[in-house]
């Protein structure tokens, strides 16, 4: 197939080689796990669990409590210590589950034991996904079962975001070398709920292990393709890849399902494919520990729950150099000010670095330069939309179609006078939303 490709995005420096060739290891949890009861997008999950409980691996300790939500299940066994509120990485107050791990590993009756996926319907399938706690692995942690259910059913494309182009990450990378036929195994159960649809894996060309790797376990499958996709951030941007891969375009007025597509992480295929064919529900991911900050990066399959410090340290800590820490990649990550938070559905990296470029920026004054506009690839004009912003001028930031932003970070990593504009859309964001739920 031809290659992916869009315009403006940005070309930051990548990154990938300090973790890219490290296979996954993995990690059994430490004596107190911590499991939020908020691990994805809609209402938190009430916890079901209460204090002296004895849970086992795999076992439900959050109850989802709407559609649009999802469960929790815990990734060890032991006794529930507490139940308390506690601030996230984001800032938010969430609900936890606080469990001493006995270190028996005991799972709950059936956990891993394989099963025939041809002996289940549609109906049943997406149920176990629901009810498995599985989200978009990829960051936005949006409940799949949910995504699985759309109401237009004529979805014609599924897309899997097999890009990674978030700088230094590579869990997904290695995934899809090491675990390529597992990724097909889910895609297939996927396609089975949408008979007209075909699948395409859409992977950068920095990625040619990966794209031989599904080139290879597809090969022969008329309704699975890999498409080569042009090396640009934001390339695995929900809207770019869709655009890229199929043509459509969406926007923030219009889902993905709408234009007859559906996007899945390569993470969220393999827990589908866990899900329904070992029936084990979600109770642990790949998070990439990378930068010149970390003394032995890698890629470590955890238990959901462990705190970063735990991860960190397991695998060689932090160097004493080390001046920010990131979750996430640089571009769309958040500073961590503690690793004593604990790793959830979304967690996706420990990013240390040893020289912090951005702290050294120092802001000054618009210079109309326009590069902004050409790297934007929601065709914004940023410097519009800041001005509106800074000046609290809501209604005209909407008019500038601020809140199609999708703050992918383009145009703060081009701007010569260091301005922070994405920021500054993310709070103006917010203000509106705010007060659109206030009217």
């Amino acid at each position: 197939m031809s290659k992916g490709k869009f315009k403006a995005g940005v070309h930051p420096y990548e990154g990938k080689e300090f973790a890219a060739s490290k296979q996954i290891k993995r990690l059994k949890g430490e004596e107190i796990m911590v499991f939020p009861m908020s691990q994805h997008i809609g209402a938190p999950a009430t916890p079901c669990v209460k204090v002296t409980d004895r849970v086992l691996k795999g076992m439900k300790i959050g109850e989802a409590s709407s559609f649009v939500s999802s469960p929790v299940y815990s990734s060890v066994s032991g006794t529930v210590m507490r139940i308390e509120d506690r601030t996230m990485l984001n800032g938010r107050v969430s609900k936890c589950v606080v469990v001493k791990n006995d270190f028996e590993d005991e799972c709950v009756e059936g956990f891993g034991i394989a099963r025939d996926v041809n002996s289940l319907s549609n109906e049943e399938i997406i149920k176990i996904i629901s009810d498995s706690g599985i989200v978009g692995m990829g960051g936005a942690g949006f409940p799949t079962g949910v995504k699985l259910s759309p109401k237009n059913q004529n979805i014609d494309y599924i897309v899997i975001n097999g890009s990674e182009c978030e700088p230094y990450l590579t869990s997904d990378y290695r995934l899809m070398i090491e675990r390529s036929n597992d990724i097909i195994k889910g895609i297939s159960i996927v396609l089975k709920l949408f008979e007209k649809a075909e699948a395409i894996i859409g992977i950068e060309d920095n990625k040619p292990k990966a794209i031989d790797a599904l080139s290879f376990e597809c090969n022969g499958n008329s309704r699975i393709n890999v498409m080569p996709l042009s090396t640009r951030y934001p390339q695995g941007g929900e809207r770019r890849l869709i655009s890229s891969v199929t043509g459509r375009q969406i926007n923030s007025h219009i889902l993905p399902a709408d234009a007859g597509v559906i996007v899945l992480n390569i993470a969220t295929v393999i827990a589908i494919y866990e899900a329904i064919q070992m029936n084990m529900p979600l109770v642990h991911r790949v998070v990439t520990l990378t930068g010149d900050g970390i003394n032995e990066p890698g890629n470590i399959d955890v238990p959901l729950g462990i705190s970063h410090k735990y991860l960190a340290d397991e695998c060689g800590g932090i160097k004493d150099t080390t001046v920010k820490i990131i979750s996430g990649g640089p571009m769309m990550g958040m500073a961590m000010e503690s690793l004593d938070y604990p790793v959830t559905k979304t967690s996706s990296s420990i990013l240390a670095i040893t020289k912090d470029d951005v702290e050294k920026m120092e802001t000054t004054a618009c210079i109309r330069c326009g590069r902004c506009v050409n790297a934007c690839p929601e065709k914004l004009v940023p410097q519009l939309i800041a001005q509106a912003a800074i000046n609290k001028n809501y209604e005209q930031f909407e008019k500038l179609y601020g809140m199609e932003c999708i703050e992918c970070g383009c145009c703060t990593y081009v701007c010569p006078a260091k301005r922070p504009l994405t920021q500054t859309f993310k709070l103006a964001k917010i203000k509106v939303r705010e007060s659109k739920t206030a009217k």
